[in-house]
């Protein structure tokens, strides 16, 4: 990879804070852009693990973390690239199906405006 930032994508707001996106009420989702080369790293590769560091079958939460911006996303800047994606959903969706777990709730899509994640220090007194 080349680099990546975390940041919100898929709502309704205009440069929404983290307090907002906690708030479900915006609809974004917290995600982290990748930039990368591939001539170094493949999309396939990256979908592989992305489908593989989390689990994509959980509707809008991850682990304890319950919320929409918690929801598994695949937003992608390239046609290529969300076909792709789409065709890696489907293929790890029978994987995990004959494994006994429900079907994947990933949203995938171009991608709509990202948003850099601004500085949050939340006051411990």
């Amino acid at each position: 990879m080349h680099s990546t930032a975390v940041g919100y994508c898929g709502g309704s707001v205009d440069v929404p804070t983290y307090r907002q996106v906690c708030s479900g009420q915006t609809g974004h989702c917290e995600v982290t852009q990748v930039v990368f080369d591939p001539a170094l790293i493949s999309v396939t590769d990256l979908l592989k693990r992305h489908w593989e560091s989390h689990d994509p079958t959980q509707g809008n939460r991850q682990g304890g973390d319950v919320g929409t911006q918690y929801r598994s996303a695949i937003y992608t800047e390239k046609e290529d690239h969300l076909a792709l994606a789409i065709a890696s959903k489907n293929a790890y969706n029978i994987v995990l199906n004959s494994a006994g777990f429900p079907k994947i709730t990933t949203e995938i899509s171009m991608q709509p405006r990202f948003y850099y994640a601004e500085l949050y220090v939340e006051s411990l007194s």
